[in-house]
Formats: C-alpha cells, sequence, structure tokens
C-alpha cells in the first residue's frame, strides 16, 4: 500500500545535475557535496548513484564518512568538520578519509600522532565567512606545519568557503577569492573555493576542485530563481492524497486558532501531510499545493498530520485523489519563499515518517530510508 507521505526520488536528475555542474566548470574536479542524508535524499542512495562520475564526496562529519566507507564507498571522500579528537583522527586515517584543517588544535593533534599512516588534508583559509578556517595571518604557519608534519600526505590541498556567492551584486565574493588566491600564491597543493553558487554564477571561483551541494538535487543556489530555470531538475517530489472532502460556509472557520475565515461558500480538501513529516508549519495561506495536477492555495494553519486547502476550484476532487507538495510543476523554492526559509531546509527536514520511492523503478517500490 503507497504511504500518505512519500517523497519520489530521480535519480537520473542527479547524474543530470552533475553534468550541468561538468558543463560550467569543464576543467575542475568534482566534490560531491551529500552531508546531511544527502540534503535529505538519503546519503548512501546519492553516492551509490554518483559513484562512478563524482571525483570526491564531501561529508560534514567523520560518522558520515565512516559510513560511506562501511557501505563500500571507494571514492575519495573529504570530512568538511574536519576533527576534533585523537579519536576521530584515528577513524580518519583507519577509513582513509580527507580532513579539513581549520583550527591549531588539529594541528597540534597531527603534530603529536605516532604511527606510519598519512592523512590526506584540506588547509582552511577563512576569507570571510568567519565561521572555520585561518585567517590570512595564520596561514602562512599553518602551512609550514603541516608540510612539515610526517602524518599528513605532501602537498597540503588548500581551500576557503564563500559566504554570499548567492548575491551576484555583492562584491563580497571577488573580495573572497582575490585575498585566497594572495594568500595561497605559491603554494603546492590543489585548490578549491567553488559552492553551487560558485559554480554557477562566479567564474573566478573555478578552480582544481568544486564542490557542489544544493544545485545536485536540483535546487538553485540563488533566491530569485529556481533550479528548472538554471537547466536543472528537481530530484525529490514529495507527495501525499486527499483524505477528506467536505463543503463549508460563509463564515466557516477553518484549523487551529481559527484564523482563516471562509469568505464565501467553498469545498475544503484535507491532505495527509504535516510538520510531522516535513511540510513547513509556517507555510503562509495561500501556498500553493497540486491537486490532481492543478494549483490550490493552503488555508488554515499548517497540522502536525494535516494540511487543509481550497478546492473551490476543483468541485469533482474526492478522497485518494494525487497530491504534490513540491516537486514537478511546483518549485520547492517556491514552497519555500512562501514559508519565508530556504529550500534546503525543506529537503532536509523531511521525516522519518516519509517513505522514499525512487522513479522508474517500478510501481512505487518502497525502499530502505537512507
Amino acid at each position: 500500500m503507497t504511504p500518505a507521505a512519500y517523497a519520489v526520488l530521480n535519480l537520473n536528475a542527479l547524474k543530470h545535475n552533475l553534468q550541468k555542474v561538468r558543463d560550467c566548470a569543464p576543467g575542475a574536479k568534482i566534490m560531491a557535496v551529500i552531508k546531511a542524508n544527502g540534503y535529505g535524499h538519503g546519503m548512501l542512495r546519492v553516492a551509490e548513484t554518483l559513484a562512478s562520475a563524482a571525483d570526491a564526496f564531501a561529508v560534514a562529519r567523520v560518522q558520515e564518512g565512516i559510513r560511506l566507507r562501511k557501505a563500500g564507498l571507494q571514492n575519495r571522500i573529504a570530512v568538511l568538520e574536519g576533527f576534533t579528537c585523537a579519536e576521530e583522527l584515528d577513524d580518519l586515517l583507519a577509513y582513509q578519509l580527507d580532513a579539513v584543517v581549520h583550527t591549531g588544535s588539529q594541528l597540534g593533534l597531527l603534530e603529536r600522532h605516532a604511527g606510519q599512516a598519512q592523512i590526506a588534508v584540506w588547509l582552511k583559509l577563512d576569507t570571510g565567512m568567519n565561521r572555520l578556517g585561518f585567517n590570512a595571518k595564520e596561514f602562512p604557519e599553518a602551512h609550514r606545519r603541516l608540510s612539515r608534519c610526517a602524518s599528513v600526505r605532501q602537498p597540503v590541498n588548500l581551500m576557503t568557503h564563500l559566504a554570499n556567492a548567492d548575491d551576484m551584486q555583492d562584491p563580497m565574493t571577488m573580495t573572497q577569492i582575490t585575498l585566497f588566491e594572495q594568500t595561497v600564491a605559491g603554494a603546492p597543493g590543489e585548490r578549491s573555493i567553488a559552492n553551487s553558487a560558485g559554480i554557477l554564477g562566479w567564474q573566478a571561483a573555478l578552480t582544481d576542485w568544486v564542490r557542489p551541494g544544493v544545485m545536485l538535487y536540483g535546487i538553485s543556489p540563488f533566491p530569485d530563481s529556481t533550479g528548472g530555470q538554471l537547466g536543472l531538475q528537481p530530484v525529490m517530489g514529495l507527495h501525499s492524497r486527499l483524505i477528506a472532502v467536505k463543503p463549508l460556509a460563509k463564515g466557516d472557520s477553518v484549523g487551529y486558532g481559527c484564523r482563516w475565515v471562509c469568505g464565501q461558500d467553498t469545498t475544503l480538501g484535507v491532505v495527509a501531510i504535516g510538520y510531522g513529516d516535513g511540510y513547513p508549519r509556517y507555510a503562509r495561506p495561500g501556498t500553493p499545493v497540486l491537486v490532481n495536477g492543478q494549483r490550490v492555495p493552503l488555508i488554515g494553519r499548517v497540522s502536525m498530520d494535516m494540511i487543509t486547502v481550497d478546492l473551490a476550484s476543483q468541485p469533482d476532487a474526492k478522497p485518494g485523489d494525487a497530491v504534490t507538495l513540491w516537486g514537478e510543476g511546483l518549485a520547492v523554492e517556491e514552497i519555500a519563499l512562501c514559508s519565508d526559509t530556504i529550500p534546503y531546509t525543506l529537503v532536509c527536514g523531511v521525516t522519518q515518517r516519509v517513505r522514499l520511492v525512487e522513479a522508474g523503478a517500478g510501481d512505487n517500490p518502497l525502499l530502505r530510508t537512507v
């Protein structure tokens, strides 16, 4: 039986989107970012789909990298948060994971490490994100220490992260790129700057490696466009069904708080999805929902298990009819805009109650949640 709420994943779209990265950065290697359970799409599923096409993967934490190795992934894997203790460093070495080095305490751990094994590292320069990384004054000493460290594979690789590349009018991005180039000039090792917005919008950010994240999943990194407008294909479609249809009279209120009041007689539809499934709690009245492929407006507050829609434009709708919350025909970027959030939070926020279904793999096969 098809569950009430389910997400359909188009794995061919993943491959299409990675090819779009190749087209935008033909001279660069691709480090596909699959942290946070593959942005909610299933980390192992995404990795297995892209294993033959991506040059490497990036995750946030050591345990994510270990999980990929235990699943049999042989690709190069970089851990973006690096390590915080000797035990994590041991795991990185044991599972042959690259580490991002961004603090002095990590330098000390590497220098004190005993053993013959070496680790590949990415030395992170903070060019203005002011999150992780050494600043420009600290960088030369950090690079010198890593270059002399017996437990570090040489040469040291170099990276930074762009803070505002999604704003094409902001000079901050070029300031960061220039600072990076000036600071690392003459140092050996491969370079990496560009995230999704950098790949799509900033030619100067394209170096030896690019790190696509959200664009792999068909989502635009820019607030004023959708993935489709950029030639990307959505990977996730979130779906449910109507479970009730009932008439309402002018003046009837709908939902918690009774804040939505019918301005005229209408037909109410109840959809089996809510914030317990990951649908945004703060989606505003009027947020579009597709019922049988046609747009209808959300009315009333989003509940844990249900939302309500105005079916005035669909008098023949009935329980069991198909509903799309985002996906083909309804961009997740539009739902995010209606919810005062970003699309990252929507796809990452889909909960374990939602079953994942792979498109094209039979009649709604229900697969493991990964």
